[in-house]
């Protein structure tokens, strides 16, 4: 059952369930549980079953692929008021999990059981158009991924990933590795060279972007 604040935050960042009958969403936040995980936490792994359909609240989420050899690919991140489509996929498809979702920042989610989500998206026409819309945008994102990875060099794709994030940048060298799908000796390699360029000044856990033209520039060549 959830409090009178969470629900309020719920159809806040989801507007579209507000537009629900009173019985249908009464009906629906009974039904539906909150959580909340910290950061590290692993919410679904490979070839596991989808337990529910998570909306969240506050914090992020990050969807990789990992390999044999540890190395990770990030797919795309959750945010509040988004969901996962890769869950979507699951419930709608009756299949396990092909990813791994990992909390990157403390999340509180209101989890909707299977049968919720499936009535949702079948009688509600306003979550079904939610849902689709995630799905179009997801695929830009992931064609934006493959044509990265296959016609990028690595040193094009972190500067591309370093000039959209908030200046200066609060991170390891190892977590723009885990982005990339790459390693942290080759991203701290690159970063010094970036460095040197004049492009970046590198602190502890921190990268400030001293010259984003030219790193701009170098990542569109």
């Amino acid at each position: 059952m959830l409090d009178s604040t969470t629900k309020i935050l719920l159809l806040q960042l989801y507007p579209m369930l507000r537009e629900l009958p009173a019985s249908q969403l009464e009906n629906l936040l009974a039904n539906a549980s909150a959580m909340q995980l910290p950061a590290g936490t692993v919410m679904f792994d490979e070839n596991q079953p989808c337990q529910g359909f998570p909306l969240l609240l506050s914090g992020s989420i990050r969807v990789i692929k990992a390999a044999a050899s540890g190395r990770e690919l990030q797919l795309y991140r959750v945010s509040p008021g988004e969901s996962c489509i890769l869950t979507s996929s699951c419930l709608l498809g009756h299949s396990n999990y092909h990813a791994r979702g990992v909390v990157e920042q403390d999340v509180e989610i209101v989890a909707l059981p299977p049968a919720t989500f499936r009535m949702l998206l079948s009688k509600h026409e306003p979550f079904r158009d939610y849902i689709f819309s995630l799905f179009s945008e997801r695929l830009t994102d992931l064609m934006q991924l493959v044509s990265a990875v296959a016609f990028q060099k690595l040193d094009q794709r972190l500067a591309t990933l370093l000039i959209v994030k908030p200046n200066p940048i609060h991170t390891t060298h190892q977590a723009l590795a885990d982005e990339l799908g790459s390693v942290r000796e080759i991203v701290s390699r690159l970063l010094k060279n970036f460095a040197e360029q004049g492009w970046v000044n590198l602190g502890r856990e921190q990268i400030e972007i001293v010259n984003a033209p030219a790193l701009k520039k170098f990542s569109e060549l």
